[in-house]
């Protein structure tokens, strides 16, 4: 099999036998590349793939969102959890904005003043009078309660917040959002917020919902996680995919017996609603955990995991990984043949075929 320079063949002999010297290998490797399980991921690849630099930082700048303005040529991103300062204060997570320069193609990032206390996952969420706007999961504080936030993304930056709460029940940390073509919201609320010491004690369990923004319908869809995380329909929206992230806790404890899964539900309609049947194990994350995901145009599923970033087609099979050291929380699709990767420190800007169009910008109606 002839390979990119910057790609590398991983035997099956590599997957199926424990090797100590491989695993240690792969996990302290400082050079991202392009990991081939399958030789179809080379098509997805393309002749010239690269993974390259964007911007880095002395701090966790690029851990979740990863919203794509493609008017903008803009990446919205959330940061990790920082410490207080002074320590009297609680701890902040920062939403940022990077764009990048039409003609050095350089990028630059700049710390948003807005309303949202601690922000997680986003997505684009276009309305008749801005389709610029976007919807961003607020986890809430102690002093602030968790919601989904719509986001103009042009200076004062208005928030307005759509839900806050299930009847008297407040959320409890809001994590990821996605959107149907019938406008209904999908998202899913865990625990973290909890765990990590910003939220109170939890008063609903760790469920995916789905809000009716005309109705103002919200129920829960699915249940049954330890800690549902990233979500994302296929491109026929026929299917969803929920990340579930037991595997690590908020406090930073991790038990390899706990779901490090994603889970595929059939999307159907029933006396005039949509539900959620046929739950089913679609993919493990073999490194740490499947946080983001996303699908592209042919229905094939990427997620973020502790070693970059993961691919399976759609019949659960694992076609590669774009290996990035440190592993990607969350990522999107932006320009054709392009992936914006939020890898703490440092973001990341991958090229692959040009022929590749993630799914949800699509789905959205917003060309790139």
């Amino acid at each position: 099999m002839s390979l990119p320079k910057n790609c590398k063949h991983i035997p099956k002999e590599c997957l199926l036998f424990h090797d100590h010297a491989t695993a240690s290998e792969a996990s302290h490797d400082e050079t991202p590349f392009f990991a081939v399980h399958d030789p179809s991921f080379l098509s997805i690849l393309g002749p010239s793939p690269s993974i390259t630099l964007g911007l880095e930082k002395d701090w966790p700048f690029a851990h979740e969102a990863a919203v794509y303005v493609p008017s903008q040529d803009a990446c919205y991103i959330t940061s990790n959890l920082c410490p207080a300062s002074p320590p009297s204060d609680q701890p902040k997570i920062y939403l940022g904005k990077l764009t990048r320069d039409a003609s050095s193609q350089t990028w630059t990032y700049e710390t948003l003043s807005t309303e949202i206390a601690m922000g997680n996952g986003g997505i684009n969420y276009p309305t008749s009078s801005n389709p610029n706007t976007l919807l961003f999961c607020d986890q809430g504080s102690h002093d602030s309660p968790p919601s989904l936030a719509i986001l103009d993304p042009t200076p004062p930056y208005k928030t307005t917040r759509l839900l806050t709460a299930y009847h008297t029940r407040p959320f409890t940390s809001p994590n990821d959002v996605v959107i149907h073509s019938n406008g209904s919201i999908w998202f899913t609320d865990p625990i973290y917020g909890h765990e990590q010491g910003f939220r109170p004690t939890p008063s609903l369990p760790s469920h995916v919902w789905r809000l009716d923004p005309e109705s103002g319908e919200l129920r829960p869809v699915a249940d049954g996680f330890g800690r549902c995380n990233g979500v994302c329909f296929s491109p026929d929206e026929e299917t969803l995919y929920v990340t579930d992230t037991d595997w690590i806790h908020g406090d930073g404890t991790t038990d390899h017996r706990r779901s490090s899964n994603i889970y595929a539900f059939d999307v159907i309609e029933r006396h005039g609603g949509q539900f959620l049947t046929n739950r089913r194990l679609f993919a493990m994350a073999d490194c740490g955990i499947p946080d983001g995901i996303k699908t592209d145009l042919h229905g094939n599923v990427y997620s973020g995991t502790w070693d970059g970033i993961s691919v399976w087609s759609p019949a659960g099979r694992l076609l590669g990984k774009i290996r990035i050291p440190g592993g990607v929380a969350n990522f999107c699709f932006a320009k054709k043949g392009e992936l914006l990767a939020c890898n703490e420190k440092r973001f990341w800007v991958v090229k692959i075929d040009g022929a590749v169009e993630g799914a949800l910008l699509r789905g959205l109606g917003i060309g790139v």
